[in-house]
């Protein structure tokens, strides 16, 4: 049985996102979240908060359809980490010029699995 959760949007480039992905990946969910707690990235709280979500949806499919789900062996199976749309904006630059800013977006989607 596996459960997803994703966040769409998220003002954070993929790279930045991904180095916090990448340490949770295949651990526990209880390891996950000390790991991020104790993580100084800003995007660890977004993350924490993403797995919490898909910790809750698993326990809450497990009464609703009695599904069986043992949510102490939950385990984050995949983190995908996806470039999302990008706003452009501009700064102004010396002597009336202007430069291009990109200001980019990610989609995050967790998946937890029994192990």
């Amino acid at each position: 049985m596996e459960v997803k959760a994703r966040l769409k949007n998220y003002r954070i480039s993929s790279r930045k996102a991904r180095l916090v992905a990448d340490q949770v990946r295949g651990k526990g969910v209880e390891d996950a979240l000390t790991i991020l707690q104790l993580s100084t990235k800003s995007f660890a709280k977004p993350l924490a908060k993403l797995i919490r979500s898909a910790l809750a949806s698993a326990e809450e499919k497990n009464e609703r359809d009695r599904a069986g789900i043992d949510v102490d062996n939950l385990v984050v199976d995949t983190i995908t980490v996806d470039e999302g749309a990008s706003m452009w904006r501009i700064r102004a630059r010396a002597q009336g010029r202007a430069a291009w800013i990109q200001r980019r977006t990610s989609h995050v989607s967790v998946v937890l699995a029994e192990h």
